[in-house]
């Protein structure tokens, strides 16, 4: 029996490689047009009985040069159909009692005039309703307040938000007239305002708001207020900072609400707390004191315990400041004690839900995949799952069954319906976005491990191109992951930052590296990039390089680099560092780093790499800095930029370019004006990124 298993199973297999082969060479090569052009799932909702579910989409709009952010509704009668329509609607919520949905949305109120003659902005991201069954949208409110962050009630008869603290108008008066358009830089800013508005009162009013197609006149317009609270609204508390999270408590007494700094630059760990106040408003009472950034709120059933994560890189609430994996903790509301929770697992908890009965599920990043883990106390248990990466838990208030996303290298994300949570390999498929993939030829992939220059075992992914898994002599492109804590593997990209599939698909083996830094490998890997913010893991990812040309893989005379973000960092160091690379694409990356601390909304966080503010380590800040090593620099390189990019500011990239510039090394330099770090403005500037990138690959090294 073991002798004709040994002889027959390898045939088999053969025969199924083989068909696969050729049903893939019958396929189509995908086209930049068809790849660029995803709709991403952005967002989820789960009715509180699991009969329906919203699902928030993003997709690029070419004619207008924007991208549309529709909802669209799932039930089990009807499939999936279209819920709103303005394009600009984006994190549904769905009452507790099952009857409405809200949501935010860019889309004037019927009447009202979000004009910018007095150079405010013209878009106010307000909370709309709509009901479960269909229909019109309708606001919340008309004043001129963009909201931070929103949540229902217990009951459902009202929705608390938080918005920046309104001026009167004698207020903004005398400020115009005092100090024109003169920015002032942190004494301008105010902190935010937690009101809550009784819906059923917000609807009324609206329902008597003009048509939407009357044309306001000239006199709505003047009369329209520009800061003034909602008509109803309870003020139940103010406060110094941004409030980025609300949550009400199960028996809706108490309110609690996370913060974060007013202007969105992470100079202090300390802006991000978690404060009480009572439903009915009174004093504030801070629950919190630590460095960590924690995130995703959420009281247990009971009222007892408030949950939260700190994610990958936002420290943690034991000691000082660490750029470690994530973690779940809960906290004691009314003693201020908190638990760590899942602290056995050796990879990174970041997401998490609880279920109607108390328990916690959570989702864990170890290697190249991610899965879902039951979180009982210390203990972390992988749940029965697909493999893939999971994504967006999202719960029913009223039953045990949950959302998930699920998508490998080759199958774009979709959302599914698990009725049991804790049978994650069975699931309801709800959505079936972007089928063009499925419909062309695909690359293959499989994790690659070597040891760096000092012993330590680094693990990366190699994508191939299709129908040429494990052949050897391959021109190969070394795409460097952003973070640094994040890490490749498992799961689908199709956009402007994450083309790898792409690359494989027009005859590039694809290295990703996991160096040192990347999440998924356990806290002592994570720390090991610092102070040695590049030259560590540039060590890791060049010897990956060389093991892969030493294995017969890569080819070592066709060798392509690049990056975006903390991967262009790593770029613009590594052309530094060898001339083996026969072109760069680089975005994004600095190439110093003292006034890149200076720009960086980052900052703190760029201080801990670094061992300290630049005058604290100069010389390191200098060391670990690309530009001071130009003079090795051969490699032509091809660099992009957002214009008004404040995470790595702008004038790293035209710094980096006059320094290629007085070198004579070809190279050149697309900048997309209005795009902050992320190109989300227009897609047009990230078809024409990725275009360009692959054509200068092209250009450089052809097989």
């Amino acid at each position: 029996m073991r002798s004709t298993s040994l002889w027959f199973v390898p045939a088999l297999s053969f025969c199924l490689l083989s068909a696969a082969s050729r049903a893939q060479d019958r396929k189509p090569t995908i086209t930049l047009d068809e790849y660029i052009n995803t709709t991403d799932i952005v967002g989820t909702s789960l009715a509180p009985d699991a009969s329906a579910a919203v699902v928030a989409t993003e997709t690029p709009d070419w004619k207008a040069s924007t991208y549309r952010r529709d909802l669209w509704l799932w039930t089990a009668q009807g499939g999936l159909k279209p819920l709103t329509h303005s394009g600009t609607d984006q994190q549904p919520q769905w009452s507790p009692d099952g009857k409405w949905i809200a949501f935010l949305s860019d889309r004037a109120p019927a009447g009202s005039a979000d004009g910018d003659a007095d150079g405010e902005s013209t878009e106010f991201s307000r909370v709309w309703l709509i009901s479960a069954s269909g229909g019109e949208a309708l606001p919340l409110y008309s004043e001129k307040l963009d909201v931070d962050a929103f949540s229902w009630s217990p009951d459902s008869s009202a929705i608390y938000f938080s918005a920046k603290s309104p001026l009167s108008h004698d207020q903004e008066d005398e400020q115009k007239d005092e100090w024109k358009d003169v920015v002032r830089w942190r004494e301008q800013y105010r902190g935010d305002v937690l009101l809550k508005i009784a819906v059923g009162r917000a609807l009324a009013r609206a329902i008597e708001v003009p048509l939407a197609t009357e044309t306001p006149t000239a006199a709505k317009a003047d009369a329209e207020p520009s800061s003034k609270l909602p008509t109803g609204a309870e003020t139940i508390a103010k406060c110094d900072l941004a409030i980025s999270e609300i949550a009400p408590s199960p028996d809706g007494k108490q309110v609690a609400f996370l913060t974060e700094p007013i202007h969105k630059r992470i100079e202090n760990p300390a802006d991000y707390e978690i404060f009480l106040v009572a439903a009915s408003g009174g004093n504030i009472r801070q629950v919190t004191h630590n460095q960590a950034v924690e995130s995703n709120i959420r009281w247990s059933p009971d009222g007892h315990w408030i949950h939260l994560s700190v994610n990958a890189a936002g420290g943690s609430l034991e000691g000082k400041y660490r750029d470690v994996q994530g973690r779940l903790y809960r906290l004691d509301p009314a003693s201020g004690k908190t638990e760590r929770l899942g602290g056995s697992f050796d990879g990174s908890l970041d997401q998490y839900t609880l279920l109607a009965d108390g328990r916690e599920l959570a989702l864990g990043l170890k290697g190249t995949e991610a899965q879902v883990y039951l979180i009982e106390g210390e203990k972390a248990t992988k749940l029965p799952g697909r493999a893939g990466s999971y994504a967006g838990l999202e719960p029913a208030r009223a039953s045990n069954a949950i959302l998930v996303r699920l998508s490998t290298i080759n199958d774009p994300p979709q959302v599914y319906l698990a009725a049991d949570p804790l049978q994650l390999d069975k699931l309801k498929k709800l959505t079936s976005f972007n089928p063009i993939f499925a419909e062309r030829t695909q690359p293959e992939w499989q994790p690659y491990t070597w040891k760096s220059d000092d012993g330590q075992t680094i693990e990366g992914v190699l994508i191939f191109p299709p129908g040429k898994k494990g052949a050897k002599h391959l021109r190969m492109f070394t795409m460097i992951h952003g973070g640094p804590a994040d890490a490749d593997g498992n799961r689908f990209g199709a956009d402007w930052y994450d083309w790898a599939t792409f690359a494989a698909d027009n005859g590039w083996l694809v290295f990703r590296p996991n160096y040192r830094g990347s999440t998924g490998y356990g806290d002592e890997f994570m720390l090991g990039i610092e102070p040695h913010l590049v030259s560590k893991p540039g060590r890791d990812i060049l010897t990956g390089v060389d093991a892969l040309v030493k294995d017969g893989f890569a080819d070592p005379d066709h060798l392509a680099i690049g990056g975006y973000s903390y991967g262009g960092y790593m770029t613009n160091w590594l052309i530094t560092q060898t001339t083996r690379f026969k072109s760069a694409v680089t975005g994004a990356g600095a190439v110093e780093h003292a006034a890149n601390w200076g720009n960086d909304d980052e900052t703190w966080d760029d201080a801990w790499y670094l061992g300290g503010r630049p005058w604290e380590n100069p010389k390191l800040y200098q060391d670990e800095a690309a530009l001071f090593q130009f003079d090795k620099v051969k490699t032509p390189t091809h660099l992009v930029q957002g214009g008004a990019d404040v995470r790595v500011s702008y004038l790293e990239g035209e710094t980096m370019e006059r320094a290629l510039e007085s070198l004579g090394i070809p190279h050149t330099f697309l900048v997309f004006p209005g795009e902050g770090h992320s190109l989300e403005k227009n897609p047009w500037h990230g078809y024409i990124k990725l275009r360009e990138e692959l054509k200068w690959l092209e250009k450089y090294d052809k097989k």
